[in-house]
């Protein structure tokens, strides 16, 4: 019987055969593996996603290129972005945010937060220019994710629409500090600014401010004429005249009823104060036509200034309310300067 004998260069190729299954079998072997593995990472990770995803706040994933990796549902909504397209993308290409008080867009804010290692608060006044151009107010902060080593592998960034917010801080805002009916500082809004004065007052030797407490004569009898809703209407209207006669700097506040102050800022005397005082008076007798009425009415004023970093603002204000009660005992529309009565209250 004769054996068949296999030449040396069919036992490469059976070898070669042979190597080639077996990787391709490990190679299969290794696919099922990371297969298995990702289904598992990817069951683990559910249960995140899904809390994530149910969260009132928008939640944006990058990595330390400030690329998006992931966008939570809430996320979509504010940027109008679907999580799949933005992906990959630059996060400052798809979170537009601009600092509206300096009007400055705020770049890649993952690669700030990188760059800083620390959390970064959006400023109070930022905007975020959705896809469709639109502009929300928004709040919170980039965080940076650490490793076990400390070192950073992403930043996540929390935001949150705060339009709402923001009206309703406003709001409280206007109602702790403005007049209700003419919209102008209230008696605690007035007092702040007084106290600023006196501040500057204290760092500057040569700045001078004046005060102007004002009383309209013979409100109450428009009042019982023509009724209350005349009334508010005539000090809504006073209101107006006593702002044009001002400077953009200087505060008129309504203090209570038919009770005005003015801070003037920054003046050279007390004559500028007699002056402003003066143009008050003629600006409000001027008549008014309300609701087809003809009506007049003038003020009372009292003036003082500023005499130094001993001033206390409630003095001040107690000064200049009692020139302008001496005012009005002197007859209607006229002007009284409290130093002027206390130099004739002396010599008497």
């Amino acid at each position: 019987m004769k054996l068949h004998q296999k030449k040396p260069s069919d036992s490469r190729k059976d070898v070669v055969k042979s190597l080639a299954e077996t990787e391709l079998h490990i190679t299969a072997e290794m696919a099922i593996d990371q297969h298995k593995i990702n289904k598992q990472m990817q069951e683990e990770q559910q249960p995140m996603v899904a809390i994530i995803n149910s969260m009132q706040h928008a939640v944006i994933v990058t990595d330390t290129h400030g690329c998006i990796q992931f966008m939570n549902l809430m996320a979509e909504a504010l940027t109008g972005w679907y999580s799949k397209e933005a992906c990959g993308k630059s996060l400052a290409e798809v979170v537009q945010l601009i600092d509206k008080d300096i009007e400055e867009t705020i770049e890649n804010l993952a690669t700030l937060t990188i760059v800083t290692g620390a959390i970064l608060h959006l400023p109070d006044n930022c905007v975020l220019v959705a896809k469709n151009g639109r502009e929300i107010l928004v709040g919170d902060y980039a965080v940076p994710v650490r490793d076990s080593n400390n070192n950073i592998i992403s930043v996540v960034i929390v935001l949150q629409e705060v339009t709402q917010r923001k009206l309703i801080e406003s709001q409280l805002l206007q109602n702790a500090f403005y007049d209700g009916l003419t919209a102008l500082p209230n008696r605690a809004l007035f007092l702040d600014r007084l106290k600023q004065a006196v501040e500057r007052s204290k760092r500057r030797i040569d700045y001078r401010f004046g005060i102007l407490f004002l009383d309209l004569d013979g409100f109450q009898e428009i009042n019982d004429r023509f009724g209350h809703a005349m009334g508010d209407d005539l000090l809504v209207a006073i209101a107006r005249r006593l702002e044009s006669c001002l400077r953009s700097g200087d505060t008129v506040g309504r203090f209570s009823g038919d009770e005005f102050a003015v801070l003037l800022e920054d003046i050279k005397d007390i004559n500028d104060a007699i002056n402003v005082a003066k143009r008050i008076q003629d600006t409000l007798g001027l008549p008014l036509t309300l609701n087809g009425n003809l009506i007049s009415t003038t003020a009372s004023i009292g003036i003082t200034i500023n005499q130094g970093g001993g001033d206390q603002p409630e003095k001040l204000l107690q000064n200049a309310d009692a020139a302008m009660y001496h005012a009005k005992q002197q007859g209607k529309a006229r002007y009284a300067v409290f130093d002027v009565i206390v130099k004739h209250d002396s010599q008497e």
